[in-house]
C-alpha cells in the first residue's frame, strides 16, 4: 500500500512532473498571464516575456498556453533551453526543425531561407507561427539575442511571422539588454508572482480533490504552515505536501499536521533555521569570491555551498 491507497487517491496529487490538465490551478495572476500572453500571441506582436521566480510555475504556464492554442489556427511548438553554450546555429538548426524544415541545412542564409519558406508557408494557409520557449534565462549571449532579433525580421509588409514568448527567471531581462534593440521589442510582460496564502489553500484543495480526495487532507494549521515555509512557491508547496502525505501514511494519521509539516520542512532544510544558516553561508561565500581570482578556489568556494 502506498500514500495515494491509504488516502483514497486516483494518483498523487502534488507530483513536481509536468501536470495534466486537471491538475492545472488557474490562480488570479496566471489567469492574468494567460489572457495577456494569449493577446499576445493572438496579435502577432513579436516578442512577449513571463517571468518569475524558480518554480513558480512558469513551466506549468507555458505547457497550458500550448495546449490552449488551437492546431488549426496556429502553429505552435515549445523549444526548452536546457544549456547555456547553445551557438546561434544550434538555435537557427532547432527552430528550423520545429517549423517542419527536413534536414536543415548549415550555412546561414540557406537556413534562414528555408525558416522563412517555412513561416510563409504558415501565413499563407492562415496559420499564426508561435515558439514558446522556457528557461529562457540560459539565452546569455549576445550573439543569441541577435538571431531571435533577426528571427523577427521575417515579416510580410501586413503581418510578422513569428511571435516568441519567453518563460524564464528575472536575469532574462538581464541578457535581453545585450541587444537593446530586442529588449524594445517586448511587446507584453508579465511577472508571476507566490502565491497568497488564500490562494495556497485553494491550490492545495485544487489538486487533492484533482487526485480522487473527497476531504481535505490537512489542518488549518498545517496549511498555513505549508504557505509559510513555501513561500507561497508552487514547487515547494508540492514538494512539502507530497512528503507530508507520505510521513502522514507512514504514521497511519488520517489528517496532517501542523508538526509533520514542520518535520519534513526541517529534514529538507526549509525551515527558517536552515534558511537562515545558508544565507549567511552564501553571504560569506560571495565575500570571499570577491577576494580571490583563482578559479579553482572559487570553484571550491560554491562547491562548499552545497555541503
Amino acid at each position: 500500500m502506498s500514500f495515494v491507497d491509504y488516502y483514497g487517491l486516483k494518483e498523487e496529487p502534488f507530483s513536481n512532473a509536468p501536470v495534466s490538465t486537471k491538475f492545472y490551478y488557474n490562480s488570479a495572476q496566471h489567469s492574468q498571464a494567460l489572457v495577456r500572453v494569449m493577446h499576445a500571441v493572438d496579435s502577432m506582436k513579436g516578442l512577449a516575456l513571463v517571468v518569475g521566480d524558480i518554480g513558480s510555475g512558469k513551466t506549468t504556464l507555458a505547457r497550458r498556453i500550448l495546449d490552449q492554442l488551437p492546431e488549426e489556427e496556429y502553429e505552435a511548438s515549445l523549444l526548452v533551453i536546457i544549456h547555456s553554450a547553445i551557438t546561434a546555429d544550434w538555435l537557427l538548426s532547432r527552430i528550423a526543425t520545429l517549423l517542419g524544415v527536413e534536414n536543415p541545412g548549415t550555412e546561414k542564409i540557406a537556413l534562414l531561407g528555408e525558416i522563412y519558406k517555412a513561416l510563409k508557408k504558415n501565413y499563407d494557409e492562415g496559420k499564426k507561427t508561435v515558439v514558446l520557449v522556457d528557461e529562457a534565462q540560459m539565452l546569455q549571449t549576445r550573439e543569441i539575442m541577435e538571431e531571435f532579433r533577426g528571427l523577427l525580421n521575417l515579416e510580410v509588409p501586413e503581418a510578422k511571422l513569428i511571435t516568441f514568448v519567453f518563460f524564464g527567471l528575472m536575469e532574462i531581462e538581464e541578457h535581453l539588454r545585450l541587444d537593446e534593440p530586442l529588449e524594445q521589442r517586448v511587446a507584453v510582460k508579465y511577472i508571476l508572482r507566490p502565491l497568497s496564502a488564500e490562494a495556497t489553500e485553494a491550490y492545495m484543495k485544487h489538486r487533492l480533490h484533482a487526485a480522487g480526495a473527497n476531504k481535505m487532507l490537512f489542518s488549518k494549521e498545517a496549511v498555513d504552515n505549508v504557505y509559510r515555509l513555501s513561500r507561497g512557491i508552487p514547487r515547494l508547496i508540492n514538494t512539502l505536501c507530497d512528503n507530508a502525505l507520505f510521513e502522514g501514511y507512514l504514521l497511519k494519521v488520517d489528517l496532517i499536521s501542523e508538526s509533520i509539516v514542520n518535520n519534513i520542512a526541517r529534514d529538507l532544510r526549509l525551515d527558517d533555521e536552515s534558511r537562515a544558516e545558508f544565507k549567511a553561508k552564501a553571504a560569506r561565500s560571495k565575500e570571499k569570491i570577491k577576494q580571490t581570482e583563482d578559479l579553482e578556489d572559487i570553484d571550491n568556494i560554491l562547491d562548499s555551498l552545497t555541503e
